[in-house]
């Protein structure tokens, strides 16, 4: 048993003051066999602590239905970490931002159509208390006062960006205190006057997060917090990326020299992040700074920060370790044994199948009058299929969707019509129909819930209606497709249409040990990947990553299956595995 306080105005272990230097690793996006290495590096970086949050969403797919296992084995990832001698800072939902979906708020809590969200809004109190009776008693274990690593915990994050629901703040703090969370409580927000006044509560310790001009950003925190250690909860040492943008970095001594900032005042600090990972399937999120301004995140969640996505330090790793070591003794540099790399070639694209040949076995169409957004029909993520039958002759009119959310690809009995996309409205699609009709079909792609700012309530698919010029279509099929297990796709021969979506299948035979890689999609256009079954993420020719990282742990020794489900279809029938990334030309970020 431990005890992690706050006494004199500094952190105290067991009475004895500390100053934390700490990194954030998600362990939802890293594989498991991984969590030990990447742990190990952040102690040989000389730190102390690591930070985490835990999403909602992952850990409650369908409301009532747990997981916590493999990628969402939160329980294991923190024993490790105390295994090789780590602290731990939890940051649990039920919101986490982190370019996550939905900012870690479970999709299905919009099949409400009244639901209000991080507020005293009852219907969402209640789905919290929920998901806390079952996550916070896994937690308790865990914590410093019972013996485990967990020194401290976030009641809700950055709330101050996005409302002032104080009562909100006070239930969520009283919710984990009584379930037994009887270490330090806290919260953090940007050091804004409306962020500070609308993200702190009486009886818990606010931090800041930033990237730069540190002593501006503590001494905003002290006219709302006088007293009590300074700290930096989110030290943003780089950035993540949007789908269309250059990869962004940020210089290794720009980061040190803040971060020594940091030290010389005495703060402690976080590092977001210390190692990214990756955005596994479905799971990355989307900004929207304004409501016609969506902005979807890539697959790789790099961040070029000191670990890279595939857990190798990079230039940041040693200029940081340098930096602290001159604040504090630090051991002989050790690190675990380097993780191998294999450029495995290319092989051949064999069979093929069209996604619409294999409706009846992917999904149930389910008749509405109206087109339901996904989660009016049960579904989270993932692609959504609209069909109906427009009667004839008509006269050539546009095709308007209000609202697409994301991405439409619009058939007319079965003619590829064109793209309509949320973030572009000058993309349109019209058309005429025959005297006998026609059968439309629009395929909508979810590209993540957006997971920041005032638009949150993002439901997926078309949200308000269809119209062939000024009127309303009625009487619809929908498929649900989330694809979320291919394993019911026939690959029977039957040819994808070049330009048509469809199914790609793959192998990789390996010998020996497997060794991480990464996929390069030269000639592909758009879609997801699968490895061995599991859902490895979005790609897309529009960059700026160009390749996809697949951890060793993924493959197997012998024949390795990889699906590809492409949207657009592929001018080359191969998948080329390369020992290296690309994620696209580069900007410097200013943080």
């Amino acid at each position: 048993m431990a005890t992690f306080d706050v006494q004199n105005g500094q952190f105290c272990l067991d009475g004895e003051p500390i100053r934390l230097v700490s990194g954030a690793i998600h362990y939802f996006r890293v594989v498991p066999e991984y969590w030990r290495d990447r742990l190990l590096k952040l102690k040989a970086c000389g730190f102390n602590t690591v930070e985490t949050y835990i999403p909602w969403n992952l850990h409650e797919p369908k409301p009532g239905q747990f997981r916590f296992d493999g990628l969402a084995d939160v329980v294991r990832f923190v024993e490790i970490a105390g295994e090789v001698g780590l602290h731990v800072i939890v940051r649990p939902s039920p919101y986490i931002c982190a370019e996550w979906e939905f900012g870690g708020l479970p999709a299905w809590l919009l099949a409400d159509p009244g639901m209000r969200v991080r507020c005293m809004h009852r219907p969402y109190l209640d789905r919290v208390d929920a998901y806390y009776d079952v996550l916070l008693p896994l937690l308790k274990p865990l914590l410093c006062t019972n013996g485990g690593p967990i020194i401290a915990m976030q009641i809700e994050n950055e709330y101050g960006s996005y409302g002032n629901d104080r009562a909100y703040l006070v239930y969520l703090k009283d919710a984990m205190l009584q379930r037994g969370m009887d270490v330090l409580l806290f919260t953090s927000d940007g050091p804004e006057h409306f962020m500070l006044q609308g993200g702190m509560i009486p009886g818990v310790l606010e931090t800041v997060n930033f990237g730069s001009r540190a002593e501006e950003a503590f001494e905003m925190l002290r006219k709302y917090q006088p007293d009590g250690p300074i700290m930096c909860m989110e030290y943003w040492n780089g950035w993540f990326d949007h789908w269309g943008e250059d990869h962004h970095t940020r210089d290794a001594k720009d980061v040190a020299n803040v971060f020594d900032d940091m030290l010389r005042l005495g703060a402690s600090v976080n590092f977001y992040m210390f190692h990214g990972g990756t955005n596994f399937g479905y799971m990355s999120g989307a900004n929207c700074p304004q409501r016609d301004h969506y902005e979807p995140t890539i697959t790789s969640y790099d961040y070029d920060v000191p670990l890279n996505e595939s857990g190798e330090p990079t230039d940041k790793f040693y200029a940081v370790r340098e930096t602290l070591s001159r604040y504090m003794e630090l051991p002989p540099l050790e690190l675990p044994q380097p993780i191998p790399k294999a450029a495995y070639g290319s092989v051949p694209v064999r069979e093929a199948a069209s996604l619409f040949g294999q409706l009846d076995s992917l999904s149930e169409p389910v008749r509405h009058t109206c087109p339901e957004p996904m989660e009016a029909v049960g579904q989270n993520d993932g692609f959504i299929l609209y069909e109906t039958f427009i009667s004839g002759p008509r006269e050539e009119r546009e095709l308007v969707l209000q609202d697409c959310r994301d991405r439409a690809l619009v058939y007319v009995n079965d003619e590829f019509l064109g793209v309509i996309e949320r973030w572009d409205p000058s993309q349109k699609v019209s058309f005429a129909v025959p005297e006998g009709g026609a059968t439309l079909r629009i395929l909508v792609e979810n590209m993540g819930r957006i997971n920041y700012g005032p638009f949150m309530l993002d439901r997926k698919g078309i949200t308000e209606g269809i119209r062939h010029g000024n009127q309303f279509l009625f009487g619809w099929n929908i498929y649900p497709l989330p694809l979320e297990d291919v394993t019911p796709v026939s690959f029977d021969g039957k040819e994808a249409e070049p330009g048509y979506p469809g199914f790609y299948r793959a192998v990789l035979p390996i010998e020996g040990q497997p060794a991480d890689t990464f996929l390069r999609l030269d000639g592909w256009n758009k879609g997801i990947v699968y490895v061995n079954g599991f859902h490895l993420g979005r790609y897309w020719k529009r960059g700026p990553q160009q390749t996809l990282y697949i951890p060793a742990p993924l493959l197997r020794q012998g024949d390795n299956e990889i699906v590809v489900f492409e949207l657009h279809g592929t001018e080359k029938r191969e998948l080329t595995f390369t020992d290296r990334p690309e994620l696209g030309p580069v900007s410097q970020v200013t943080v």
